[in-house]
C-alpha cells in the first residue's frame, strides 16, 4: 500500500494569494527554504538554501501573490522584491511578536538599575538577644548547653583536654572547642543559609493566611497553585511547619529579575501572569515610568492583535513616536494602510491575518 501510494502525483500546486516564506535549520549552518500558502496552511515548496535568485525565480513562475508573509530576512526581501514587486511584503505574527520583546529585552536592560525596585524589601530582623537560641528549646541545643556546662566546670583545674576528653567520651577537638567559647551558643552548629526556591514569592502569602487562620497545606498549595505556583504540596507543607512551632517563616532576600525576564514578564498576558511577576511588576512600574509606558504600549498592541483590528493603528503609532522609547521605535512598524489591507484581506485563521501590523518595505 505504502509503495502505491507513493507512486501517485502530488495534486498541482495553485498559486497562492497569500504566501508564507520563511527558513528553517538543517543543521549547523546548513538552512532550508519552505513555502506555505497561509490561506490553507499548505506547505508548497521546500529547497535547501536560502537564495534571493531562487525565491525570486519562483515568484516570477508564479504570478498573482498578493501578500508575502515573510521573517526579517534581507535575503528574502530582496528576493520578493525581484519576483513580485507589486506585492505586499508583511511580517509575521510569530516574528512580529519575537522582535517587539527583544526591544522590551533592550529597554529593561537600558533601565537595569531600575530592576532592583521589582524586590519586595525583606521584614526587618527582629533585635538580637542575649539568648538567641533559647526560644528554640531542641534537645539538640539543650545537649549543646550542658556540654558546654561540662566542660567548663573543668576550667581552673590541672586536667589536660586530652584528660578531660577521655572522662567525657568526646573527641580532643571537641573538647577544645568548647573549653575556648565564650558562651554555648558559639558550639552550636549553624546551618548555612538555605538556596531561593519557586516558593519564596508566596512565603509572605502563606504567612498572611496563616495568620488569617488557614492552617492546612493542602488549601494553601491550592491557592497559590491558582496564582502560578507550580512546586509540590510538600513544599508548602515543609514551609508552614515552623509556623506549627511558632517559629517565622525564613524570606530570604530575592535577586532583582533579568531584562530577559521583566520583558517576558510585559509581554504576558496579564491573567496569565502569576502573584510574583504581578507584584514585581506593580513595584517596578511605580519607580519607572518608562517601564510602565512600555508595557501600556505592549498591551495596547495585543488588543490590536487579539482583536484584529487596525483601526486604532495610527494613534497607537503617534503615541509610540512620542513615547521617547528609542529602543521601541526602532522596531518595524507597518503603515496603517498596510495593515489594514493585511487584516481584513485575510481569511480568520491565516498567518498575515493575525499579523494586523506587517512591515512593509
Amino acid at each position: 500500500m505504502l509503495f502505491q501510494l507513493m507512486r501517485m502525483g502530488l495534486p498541482p500546486v495553485a498559486t497562492p494569494r497569500v504566501l508564507g516564506v520563511d527558513d528553517f535549520a538543517l543543521y549547523a549552518d546548513v538552512y532550508g527554504t519552505l513555502l506555505v500558502d497561509a490561506d490553507t496552511r499548505l506547505p508548497i515548496e521546500l529547497w535547501a538554501g536560502r537564495d534571493v535568485g531562487q525565491l525570486a525565480s519562483w515568484l516570477r513562475a508564479h504570478s498573482g501573490v498578493e501578500v508575502v508573509c515573510r521573517d526579517g530576512s534581507l535575503v528574502y526581501r530582496q528576493g520578493i522584491a525581484e519576483g513580485a514587486p507589486d506585492a505586499v511584503q508583511v511580517s509575521d505574527r510569530f516574528h512580529l511578536w519575537q522582535g517587539l520583546s527583544k526591544r522590551v529585552s533592550d529597554i529593561a536592560a537600558a533601565h537595569r538599575g531600575c530592576l532592583a525596585a521589582a524586590v519586595r524589601e525583606p521584614e526587618p530582623a527582629p533585635p538580637p538577644s542575649d539568648e538567641p537560641y533559647e526560644a528554640a528549646d531542641t534537645p539538640a541545643l539543650r545537649h549543646a548547653k550542658q556540654l558546654f556546662e561540662t566542660v567548663q566546670g573543668y576550667t581552673g583545674t590541672d586536667r589536660s583536654l586530652s584528660a578531660i576528653a577521655r572522662d567525657l567520651g568526646l573527641n580532643r577537638r571537641t573538647v577544645a572547642k568548647y573549653a575556648r567559647a565564650a558562651c554555648w551558643q558559639e558550639c552550636v552548629r549553624r546551618t548555612p543559609p538555605r538556596r531561593s526556591t519557586s516558593l519564596d514569592p508566596y512565603l509572605e502569602y502563606l504567612k498572611q493566611r496563616w495568620e488569617e487562620g488557614e492552617h492546612t497545606a493542602t488549601v494553601l498549595h491550592q491557592e497559590i497553585a491558582a496564582t502560578g505556583y507550580g512546586g509540590h504540596y510538600q513544599r508548602v507543607k515543609m514551609a508552614i511547619a515552623p509556623l506549627r512551632r511558632g517559629l517565622p517563616i525564613d524570606t530570604p532576600r530575592e535577586r532583582p529579575p533579568s531584562p530577559r525576564q521583566v520583558a517576558r514578564w510585559i509581554t504576558t498576558t496579564p491573567s496569565k501572569r502569576g502573584l510574583h511577576p504581578t507584584e514585581a511588576l506593580r513595584r517596578l512600574f511605580e519607580h519607572c515610568p518608562e517601564l510602565d509606558q512600555t508595557h501600556t504600549l505592549v498591551r495596547q498592541f495585543t488588543a490590536m492583535l487579539d482583536a484584529r483590528d487596525a483601526v486604532p493603528l495610527p494613534a497607537w503609532l503617534d503615541k509610540l513616536a512620542a513615547s521617547g522609547l528609542s529602543a521601541l521605535r526602532a522596531w518595524p512598524t507597518p503603515s496603517a494602510k498596510t495593515s489594514r489591507q493585511s487584516c481584513r484581506g485575510s481569511p480568520p485563521r491565516s498567518t498575515p491575518a493575525s499579523t494586523k501590523a506587517g512591515s512593509r518595505t
